[in-house]
């Protein structure tokens, strides 16, 4: 029979124009984009208030696919995704979420299955609220500010120019990879992705 759970594909950030472009909101950069891709041309994103998230639906490859915004704050994005995982009746294998990665420069993205929260509040909650930590991740590269500087303060401030320059084009990127762990397969997407990153110089800029 055929499988008609959708996937859901989660970006983690945080509302409110403030923090719209920090480091730590390019989760959302990355679904905005991706439901940009996948809308009939001349259409506007079907937003809608749900599950304490901005929601819309597109499709894949004939595979339909919730993507969620939560609107709950990043520590805790659990709420909302546990909230649409239910309704839509998702399995962990078919939730997606794209997050920011301290531990990966700039420019660099890679997918990944299942694993630990590595300090990631957005990741944290999320495991702790579905008691599951087998769904698939999309990994992109913030850097870490250098000469010990505050993280918590590095992820919620902007991109500084020069990353801001490549952003665009790390933002399509995710957001191709993220179409083809849909369409293609997770390991498929790995294969096609996580050795496709180009190397970005360092993490950070003083």
């Amino acid at each position: 029979m055929e499988d008609r759970s959708p996937w859901l594909l989660v970006g983690l950030g945080n509302p409110g124009r403030e923090y719209a472009h920090n480091r730590h909101n390019v989760g959302f950069m990355v679904v905005e984009r991706w439901l940009d891709d996948h809308l009939p041309p001349g259409s506007s994103a079907p937003w809608r208030e749900k599950f304490h998230a901005r929601t819309a639906t597109a499709s894949v490859a004939g595979q339909r696919v919730v993507v969620l915004q939560p609107q709950t704050f990043m520590n805790r994005s659990g709420k909302s995704v546990v909230a649409a995982t239910q309704f839509h009746r998702v399995p962990p294998g078919q939730v997606l979420v794209v997050h920011d990665e301290l531990d990966f420069p700039p420019g660099r993205l890679a997918i990944k299955l299942g694993g630990g929260h590595g300090g990631h509040n957005g990741l944290r909650d999320i495991i702790a609220q579905s008691g599951n930590s087998e769904f698939v991740r999309i990994r992109v590269g913030i850097g870490r500010p250098l000469r010990g500087g505050d993280v918590s303060r590095w992820v919620l401030t902007d991109f500084d120019p020069h990353d801001t320059a490549m952003l665009p084009d790390v933002v399509d990127r995710a957001a191709r990879a993220a179409t083809a762990v849909i369409r293609d397969g997770v390991r498929s997407a790995m294969n096609a992705f996580n050795q496709s990153s180009p190397p970005s110089g360092p993490a950070a800029i003083p």
